[in-house]
């Protein structure tokens, strides 16, 4: 599944190897999110539904770090 995947990683990622990427076009066509670690980009991905991942990007915004 993992190898035909359009991949990105969120645009305040500043590449220093802790990101996860998603798939958002297979999300779109799907309802499911694909995410996988940057690291290992041929190790296991993830398959989160649609909106338990929008859920989640939601509460990791309220998130100060």
């Amino acid at each position: 599944m993992t190898e035909s995947l359009r991949w990105g990683k969120s645009s305040y990622s500043n590449n220093g190897g802790q990101c996860i990427e998603w798939a958002p076009e297979h999300a779109n066509a799907h309802g499911v999110v694909p995410l996988r670690d940057s690291k290992d980009p041929n190790g296991p991905a993830l398959a989160i539904p649609a909106s338990e991942w929008s859920h989640f990007v939601e509460y990791a915004k309220g998130q100060v770090v």
